[in-house]
């Protein structure tokens, strides 16, 4: 009897001592999950401020984060921005640079709006015969386009009431795009309006002849 009961008691020892090693493997399998890698660090951003490709002229850019700002306005300037730190230094990139790292997006890049003005005559939509000689250039640029959007705006100068400048400025800007429609474009790629005297080239008081003002301003795109 005391052999069965020392039995007894080494099957029960060693099922309590299994049980307790099946639920600490089973508790810690359920609060231990596997250890995930940190996510690499994000690569710095360059911004770089490049002239416009058909006038040269360079604007200027406000680069910013939550740790400083710093302003871009000289040609071919980029600097580095990280999520960590504020933009710069500023530092200059070479043409070479350019093409190397914005050749592509550069090339995806649609053509320019071009911008023509056009001027009148005083009082009349009869183009002055300098501005008559630019039209073969306007059509040349509406035509080089596979699916062009010509916007065609009238102004006045201040001479006369603001209501007939209105009129007056939409009759020159029917003109021209009666000059464009005869030479073969889609009228349905024309949009024309009038801005009268609302829109000055050139400020002037009120009744004042100015042959600036006298224009219609066209945009290819």
């Amino acid at each position: 009897m005391a052999r069965l009961s020392r039995l007894k008691s080494g099957l029960s020892a060693r099922c309590l001592a299994a049980a307790t090693a099946l639920v600490a493997a089973a508790c810690g399998g359920a609060r231990v999950a596997p250890a995930t890698p940190a996510p690499p660090p994000s690569p710095p951003a360059l911004i770089a401020l490049l002239p416009d490709p058909d006038t040269g002229v360079t604007g200027k850019i406000r680069v910013s984060n939550e740790f400083g700002a710093l302003m871009v306005d000289t040609p071919r300037a980029a600097t580095n921005v990280t999520a960590h730190a504020a933009p710069g230094p500023l530092k200059t990139i070479s043409e070479d640079e350019v093409t190397r790292l914005f050749g592509l997006a550069l090339q995806a890049l649609p053509p320019a709006p071009k911008h023509f003005t056009l001027y009148f005559k005083f009082e009349s939509d009869t183009l002055t015969d300098e501005s008559a000689r630019k039209i073969p250039e306007v059509l040349d640029a509406v035509k080089r386009l596979a699916v062009p959007e010509v916007v065609v705006i009238g102004h006045t100068d201040t001479m006369g009431e603001a209501k007939a400048n209105v009129t007056l400025g939409m009759k020159r800007a029917t003109a021209v795009q009666k000059v464009l429609e005869s030479a073969g474009i889609d009228p349905g790629l024309i949009q024309v309006a009038s801005h009268g005297e609302a829109d000055l080239l050139i400020k002037t008081k009120d009744n004042t002849p100015e042959p600036r003002n006298r224009r219609v301003e066209i945009s290819v795109r």
